[in-house]
């Protein structure tokens, strides 16, 4: 691949069962969520122990990132301190990297344990759930900028901290917080 950047890890999360289903205004479901500082990523079926491991439907999409920027700029948009971004319950939360270019392409990231290569897949839409746990508002403010759902295409471990990127296409962490409008992968 011919681009290659450094970018962070700021976070990692799995549970075994959704938090955000049903009516909003019941609350979450409690349920446990780790925040490790390493997965198991597994070719074809996700992060080891996530609640969309290995789930058929999800495949193409079984794991999720979040550009910490793209977090932070809902809360200028609103006027608000964000909470941490586990309430966001994106698998993979990453500082200075560009996330839209990777939709439809693949791509490889490695913390240093190797490189893992992805897939980058259709947008992580927000739910409203997000008007709950956030604030009045933060669905429509994470519209375009809620992430992206990626299939794991070789197995691997993540950690928390500095990892590399390589891209098929040029990246511009600048541009990470962005609204992105287009609703498919291209």
């Amino acid at each position: 691949m011919p681009f290659e950047y450094r970018a962070h890890i700021v976070q990692l999360l799995t549970a075994p069962s959704h938090a955000y289903f049903g009516r909003s205004k019941d609350g979450p479901a409690e349920v446990p969520t780790e925040l490790p500082s390493s997965v198991e990523i597994v070719a074809h079926k996700g992060i080891r122990g996530d609640r969309f491991f290995g789930v058929k439907a999800h495949t193409e999409a079984a794991v999720s990132m979040l550009s910490v920027e793209a977090w932070g700029a809902v809360g200028e948009v609103l006027g608000i301190e964000v909470p941490d971004p586990a309430v966001a319950r994106r698998n993979i939360v990453v500082r200075g990297l560009e996330l839209d270019p990777l939709r439809g392409l693949e791509f490889e990231l490695n913390s240093g344990d190797g490189w893992i290569a992805f897939r980058g897949g259709r947008p992580a839409h927000p739910c409203a759930w997000m008007d709950r746990m956030v604030a009045d508002g933060a669905r429509k403010a994470l519209i375009g900028r809620g992430g992206l759902r990626v299939e794991p295409l070789s197995d691997g471990v993540l950690r928390v901290g500095e990892v590399a990127v390589r891209s098929p296409v040029e990246l511009d962490a600048s541009r990470a917080a962005l609204s992105i409008r287009r609703a498919q992968p291209i």
